[in-house]
């Protein structure tokens, strides 16, 4: 008589979201896995733990840490799964009780940014590159804070601000003409988006690429894929079938969660040349060597 299998058990930092809420509270499982979630509230502190010294087993992760965490050398593998994106050309703000900067004119400006690796900040910057001709290195970036791997060191055009200091207080005191803020972006009149009609504006990008900006991916330790590739890939179907748990109600809006190899080839080359372009990255990368990290698991026809 077969003695049950037992589920391994591993730590997970994973947001509540519509697509991760049934994951979360166990209505959705898998025989060979039991996923602990921790309490990481804002998701951003997992990330730091996780690229540094891979506190979770498996977590999600902003796309931009990851790809650092990757050329660095991290024992980090990427999983074919998006689990946030947003437009983002509303995330660029200024007081609506100052002047508002011209987005043609922004040479010589302050933009306040949490960390210049922030990967909300990663994607404005490309699209005022892209779409407005913003001379992103005639900038002064202003940071409270340092981004999630170590050994990552800012551009000499990036200053941070006094300890202490926070983006909306200092957009208030004129400290900052305009900030990027993700999914700390305030309500209210009192801060505009420097982009007319963003929403129009996030539309026309959308039109060129034909994908929603990626933020949040999920990762697995080097460890975990080495000896438990089963576990591995339990995680990525439990995270498809939540992905599928809310596919009616996304039916017909732009597609927010990519999963599999073939739907994240081009964004990912994309995001990778946006790093390369803003100096985020210590190494050239390719979109071949970060999937051969999980495709040997998954297989390289994983939806």
């Amino acid at each position: 008589m077969s003695t049950p299998m037992h589920p391994v058990v591993l730590k997970a930092a994973l947001k509540t979201y519509p697509h991760t809420k049934a994951l979360k509270a166990g209505e959705l499982s898998d025989p060979a896995v039991e996923l602990r979630f921790e309490d990481v509230e804002p998701i951003h502190r997992a990330f730091a733990p996780m690229a540094r010294r891979q506190e979770y087993d498996v977590s999600e992760l902003a796309i931009v840490s990851y790809l650092q965490a990757k050329a660095y050398g991290k024992p980090v593998v990427l999983l074919p799964a998006v689990v946030a994106a947003r437009f983002q050309q509303g995330c660029l703000i200024y007081d609506a009780q100052r002047a508002k900067p011209d987005i043609g004119h922004l040479a010589g400006k302050r933009i306040g940014v949490r960390t210049y690796a922030q990967t909300t900040g990663m994607w404005v910057r490309a699209i005022l590159r892209e779409m407005y001709g913003v001379p992103l290195e005639e900038i002064e970036w202003v940071t409270i804070e340092g981004g999630h791997l170590e050994e990552y060191a800012d551009p000499a055009f990036v200053r941070r601000a006094d300890a202490g200091k926070q983006l909306l207080p200092m957009l208030r005191a004129g400290e900052v003409d305009a900030a990027i803020l993700g999914n700390d972006l305030p309500d209210g009149p009192e801060f505009k988006p420097l982009i007319d009609d963003a929403a129009a504006a996030d539309r026309e990008w959308y039109g060129r690429h034909r994908y929603v900006p990626i933020n949040h991916v999920v990762v697995v330790t080097q460890a975990l894929a080495d000896s438990n590739p089963q576990a591995v890939r339990a995680v990525y179907d439990l995270l498809l079938r939540g992905k599928d748990s809310v596919a009616a109600q996304d039916a017909g809006k732009a597609n927010k969660l990519l999963f599999g190899y073939d739907a994240l080839r081009e964004p990912l080359a994309e995001t990778i040349a946006y790093c390369e372009q803003q100096g985020l990255l210590p190494r050239k990368l390719t979109v071949e060597e970060i999937f051969a990290d999980s495709m040997r698991i998954l297989g390289d026809a994983a939806r």
